[in-house]
């Protein structure tokens, strides 16, 4: 389960990496960013399919899109001065508890299955 997580941490990280590339591409007219949206989301794609050998698609892909959307939209806040107010923190809150939530109910129902 633990191969899955760093798997799953190195997707989201890739994916993150992959969409700031795109910010920086300028309408994909810029060599190095282009080639950064490239190898971001190729891996990205590829450490989730990893993740999946061993998490439930739900739990990762939840994770993964969640995880992923609140750290892009922190480096936009941070990086780019994208707007920031009291509705996008409760969004990225609400964001960042669904993950915890599927997290937690994927938990509960692997602690309640009979072992075989």
């Amino acid at each position: 389960m633990k191969k899955g997580y760093i798997a799953l941490s190195i997707a989201i990280i890739s994916e993150v990496f992959g969409t700031t590339m795109i910010k920086l591409s300028n309408g994909f007219t810029e060599m190095l960013p282009l080639i950064g949206v490239v190898v971001g989301f190729a891996s990205a794609f590829y450490f989730l399919s990893v993740s999946l050998k061993e998490l439930p698609l739900s739990l990762a892909y939840a994770i993964w899109s969640g995880v992923g959307t609140a750290l892009t939209a922190i480096l936009g806040i941070a990086i780019w001065q994208d707007p920031f107010n009291a509705i996008t923190f409760v969004g990225l809150l609400l964001i960042v508890g669904g993950v915890v939530l599927m997290n937690a109910s994927t938990g509960k129902e692997q602690e309640t299955e009979p072992s075989h």
